[in-house]
């Protein structure tokens, strides 16, 4: 079943008692790439249905199996027990012949914080929730509900590969360092880790961040989720001159009330440190380009993080000096 064919899809939702209408309205959803997204509007309520691709949809060849739906689907059951209540959408339903996925829809009125943010909108208390939601994530307990989580085959082909390893294969500066680093997050095995922990898989909705996409959810290394959500507020700091303090302002919050919240060691801010470098220049270089850096803007953030990861101090960087450095090498905040 293709759930873009809104007969079959209404059809099969009826036939699960999701919704009531004979015709509801059917919207498609847009924006990410792994993924068909369609929003289902009828009498008794709204849900969301997300169906996988087993192609992304970016310029080069990019696989996964379709079967890590059933991974977001586990990621909605178990984050109950984690995150504050009304933090994540509501597991409803699943289909593994079809690899699809149903769960409530956010409430309206809400907005997208990726979108927020780039109107220069970044609040403290956005922040600290944005930090708090991932200390919780990752200071959870192992249980025995998590333990598909430990298979990370889904983090390989969406992130380390993709990321790491196609950088590295394009970057020759940077292989030495990826391919270290890479092997370095495959020995950590203690930790929930997102794994796609994005200003874009975040609604806000009367004042409360609600969290999106847990296709990628494993037990691994904590710092890589570090890495990955402050490239997203350094690649903004970069793109947005004019709240370029802002940015950096908020990079340096979120790390704090992080770091206070999970009594992170140095060992993990300098990982975190490595990570952020990885994901900045993978961003720009790896199979998952921003898509609001232009080429230039690209070219100069290749060009800061090469600098900074061949720097002698690299390895004992933690999260504040990366911040610092690579704001300086933009040329700073005025």
């Amino acid at each position: 079943m293709d759930i873009e064919e809104h007969p079959q899809l209404v059809k099969w939702l009826r036939s699960r008692s999701l919704i009531d209408d004979h015709a509801p309205d059917c919207e498609n959803l847009t924006g990410g790439v792994s993924n068909k997204t369609v929003l289902v509007t009828s009498s008794s309520g709204s849900v969301v249905v997300k169906q996988a691709l087993s192609e992304l949809r970016v310029a080069t060849s990019w696989t996964c199996s379709p079967e890590r739906i059933h991974r977001e689907g586990l990621g909605l059951r178990v984050l109950k027990s984690v995150l504050p209540s009304g933090a994540t959408p509501n597991w409803l339903a699943e289909d593994e012949t079809d690899h699809i996925l149903v769960m409530s829809a956010i409430p309206k009125p809400h907005v997208n914080w990726k979108s927020l943010l780039f109107t220069g909108q970044s609040e403290t208390g956005q922040i600290d929730q944005f930090a708090a939601l991932l200390a919780a994530i990752h200071t959870a307990p192992i249980t025995e509900a998590m333990a598909p989580f430990r298979d990370t085959q889904f983090f390989e082909d969406l992130r380390l590969s993709p990321y790491y390893g196609y950088t590295a294969s394009r970057v020759a500066e940077s292989a030495t360092f990826l391919h270290d680093l890479t092997e370095e997050t495959r020995q950590q095995t203690d930790h929930l880790v997102h794994g796609d922990y994005s200003p874009k898989n975040v609604l806000v909705h009367n004042g409360q961040l609600i969290l999106l996409d847990h296709e990628v959810m494993h037990v691994g290394d904590p710092a890589f989720d570090v890495g990955f959500a402050m490239t997203h507020l350094l690649s903004k700091a970069h793109h947005l001159t004019p709240h370029r303090r802002i940015f950096v302002n908020a990079a340096h919050q979120f790390w704090s009330r992080y770091a206070t919240q999970t009594d992170a060691d140095r060992d993990l801010a300098e990982r975190a440190a490595r990570h952020t470098l990885a994901c900045l220049l993978a961003r720009v270089s790896g199979q998952s380009p921003l898509e609001y850096l232009s080429a230039q803007e690209q070219q100069r953030q290749k060009a800061v993080c090469l600098e900074i990861m061949q720097a002698s101090a690299v390895t004992h960087m933690d999260v504040t000096m990366v911040i610092e450095w690579f704001i300086k090498g933009l040329g700073g905040t005025s």
